[in-house]
């Protein structure tokens, strides 16, 4: 473990609050950086911001619809309507499918708090796989227990997911009895959802087959997504755990209710471990400021932040309000130090640029256009709901490139694509086209006269790192179409301006800002947040 690439720690940020800083945030919190968003933060304080970012509405948003009729007609749910309670296995694949699309709809949607970044973080902490679980019902039940937790307790959490459906199903969790004990959920529930694998985190094989046992029993009614308890397929001998868990016994119960005082118990015994916050917060701090943990950062940062998590009984808020308020969140190292993840990279560009989506009136097209988004983030390597394996996205865990692997020769050129096509064609489809729209982009900008003010806001919004005066003077004479005077530009924006139903003006200004901002986002920097 390196030593040191910062000592800043968890002492508040008493920094400048500054455009820079406030997009280092929303950069982190969110999916793209919407240009009015920045205003609102920055005319409120640090803490302010802070507790807007993570004050969640808990109410679920409206569920997903059958959009499938015009390729399956469905003999339960009209068109329009929600199938998440009605359990027909026959339509899984098409129900997953407007799952993920409606997840990629809250994506795109989502407001000025942290839910939609929490919902994917601990989706790729409890890993499951939709093509393994293969029900759309249950998906959506998982999707929505990690969106109405993702700020609350963490212990909690983990009992929620211990018993969820899509968890049971992923994990062989239904199909654990006393008679053939499955490891597969226990093993997880220690090794990647709650101990990890640091240096503290000594639990034992024995430690892992006692609490398969423990967790023996528990079955999923298909016809109506409820867990239930069936106390003839629980192991109700006593459990014996190892000395890392102080050897402790967890007396076996029969009865209704066995199986969750066993479950309570052995959670209860993990939960003692002080490995447990240190993994999670961990797995925070790789996910919201940077990939490598050094001995400073481990010391400074990670130890104080699972200080507060362990005090607070687990409670998940102020460990991240501390993280996000902290010196070491905007320590400059910091900065522009992380590659944008495939979900991040594609919804942002959605939400940066305001592209125009169809309306809920026309739902069908609604949940395509979504799905395009979705299928782009899996075309760069991130499938929503079907990551690789059971421990994540690499890119969170693996040593020693972490975060690199989202940029290789396959997915660069796809990205490069992706926002070449946004700046020229576009993308066509029947009914909607998804394509910048460089005009009503630019008439955000109050700027957007002068063309070396204009490129100045463009840089500051789009890219983390500051441009050579060379690079800007390359990009004015994008907006100048070579010429070398200003008015060039200044000229050709006015007349658009005086005449807006002039298509032949519009068409002058848009050609120049679509050129300028697919050379913007074809440079390194665009890939950085």
């Amino acid at each position: 473990m390196a030593k040191a690439r910062t000592n800043s720690g968890i002492a508040s940020y008493v920094g400048p609050w500054d455009n820079a800083a406030v997009l280092h945030l929303l950069r982190r919190v969110h999916f793209g950086v919407v240009k009015e968003d920045i205003a609102f933060f920055k005319g409120i304080t640090l803490a302010q911001a802070v507790d807007n970012i993570l004050t969640i509405d808990y109410t679920p948003p409206a569920p997903p619809i059958n959009n499938y009729n015009d390729r399956s007609a469905d003999p339960n749910i009209p068109a329009g309507s929600t199938w998440v309670n009605d359990y027909n296995s026959q339509l899984n694949n098409l129900r997953m499918r407007s799952y993920k699309m409606w997840w990629s709809g809250q994506i795109i949607n989502h407001d000025r708090s942290i839910r939609e970044q929490m919902v994917l973080f601990w989706h790729n902490h409890f890993s499951t796989q939709a093509d393994v679980i293969n029900w759309g019902n249950f998906g959506y039940q998982n999707n929505a227990k990690l969106r109405n937790n993702c700020l609350k307790n963490f212990k909690s959490l983990v009992k929620e997911m211990t018993l969820d459906p899509a968890m049971l199903i992923f994990l062989n969790g239904e199909r654990n009895t006393s008679a053939a004990p499955d490891e597969n959920y226990s093993r997880e529930l220690q090794e990647l959802f709650t101990l990890g694998k640091g240096p503290e985190s000594n639990y034992t094989e024995n430690d892992v087959i006692a609490g398969a046992k423990i967790l023996t029993g528990w079955r999923i009614n298909k016809q109506n997504g409820n867990v239930y308890f069936q106390e003839n397929r629980h192991d109700s001998t006593d459990k014996q755990f190892s000395s890392f868990y102080n050897n402790t016994i967890v007396t076996g119960q029969t009865g209704a209710n066995a199986g969750e005082q066993e479950l309570d118990a052995l959670l209860d015994m993990i939960m003692a471990q002080n490995e447990v916050a240190k993994h999670i917060v961990r797995k925070l701090y790789r996910w919201f400021v940077y990939y490598d943990i050094d001995e400073a950062t481990e010391a400074n940062v990670i130890t104080p932040l699972a200080t507060i998590f362990r005090n607070g009984n687990y409670e998940i808020k102020p460990v991240l309000k501390a993280l996000l308020e902290s010196e070491h969140f905007f320590d400059l190292a910091n900065r522009g130090a992380l590659i944008k993840s495939p979900a991040s990279f594609t919804h942002g560009l959605c939400r940066t640029y305001n592209i125009s989506l169809p309306g809920s009136t026309d739902f069908v097209e609604q949940y395509n256009a979504w799905g395009n988004f979705a299928s782009f983030s899996t075309l760069l390597q991130q499938e929503l709901a079907d990551p690789p394996s059971v421990a994540g996205w690499p890119a969170y865990y693996q040593i020693p490139q972490y975060h690199e692997l989202w940029i290789n020769s396959d997915t660069l050129p796809k990205r490069n694509t992706l926002t070449d096509r946004l700046t020229t064609n576009g993308y066509n489809y029947t009914g909607y086209s998804l394509k910048i729209d460089a005009v009503n982009f630019a008439e955000s900008f109050d700027s957007v006269t002068n063309p070396s003010a204009f490129i100045d806001d463009l840089l500051v919004l789009l890219h983390t790192l500051p441009a050579e005066e060379n690079q800007k003077a390359y990009m004015k004479t994008i907006l100048l179409s070579g010429q070398l005077e200003d008015h060039y530009w200044s000229d050709a924006w006015t007349a658009y301006i005086n005449d807006r139903n002039n298509e032949s003006k519009k068409r002058v200004v848009s050609q120049r800002i679509l050129f300028l901002l697919k050379y913007l986002m074809n440079l390194g920097e665009y890939q950085l947040s």
